[in-house]
């Protein structure tokens, strides 16, 4: 059912996507930075569960719902575009995404929504998963639906473990932050513009 080179050409596609700057990384980074590796590791499982609520929906037809009603998909669009910059703008506001200052740390709880909601709530995910996972899937070789949820499972674990590796490993960076505390300003308002960045690339994207 999984051709070991149609599988190796897909999991070499996930792996550049998961490497790509968005604000879901950026968030496990920022977390990892703050307040160490268990955060970081959370919002990356955040992240990558909030991949699988696409898959399942893409399986369920749930994406497909929002490609051709109007109305579901300018709904899922306000609520995913009107989150992300809400996240970009009290970040900026704020500054508060990346710190090194000894301050109450934020409940894992509270992380794994944060992480979840900007994965889940983005259309555009959902979108490119509908795009994108079919076009490894082959009808010849079994149950379509089996097919996307083991891809899409497998593209959220690739997920989950990047994110988190880039968050953990961006610990590190706490060193180069405190010798240079302008930079950590500068990367609080990267971040906070990104997420307003990202809402407004929704916010934009028509309905094909």
């Amino acid at each position: 059912m999984f051709p070991i080179e149609v599988f190796f050409a897909y999991t070499s596609a996930c792996i550049l996507l998961v490497l790509s700057p968005g604000p879901d990384n950026i968030l496990a980074i920022a977390r990892g930075v703050s307040q160490g590796k268990l955060a970081a590791s959370v919002s990356g499982t955040a992240s990558g569960i909030g991949i699988l609520f696409h898959v399942v929906a893409a399986t369920a037809g749930l994406t497909l719902l929002i490609q051709t009603s109007v109305v579901a998909f300018y709904v899922i669009k306000f609520i995913g575009a009107s989150y992300l910059i809400w996240l970009g703008i009290k970040v900026l506001r704020n500054r508060d995404l990346i710190l090194i200052e000894s301050v109450e740390k934020k409940p894992l709880s509270n992380i794994f929504v944060t992480g979840f909601l900007s994965a889940a709530l983005n259309p555009k995910p959902g979108l490119f998963v509908l795009a994108f996972i079919p076009q490894f899937v082959n009808p010849e070789l079994g149950s379509v639906s089996i097919q996307m949820i083991v891809y899409g499972f497998w593209f959220a674990l690739m997920t989950t473990a990047g994110f988190s590796l880039m968050g953990i490993f961006s610990h590190r960076l706490k060193h180069v932050l405190q010798a240079k505390p302008r930079l950590q300003g500068s990367l609080n308002i990267c971040a906070g513009l990104t997420f307003v960045t990202a809402g407004l690339a929704v916010v934009f994207m028509k309905q094909k």
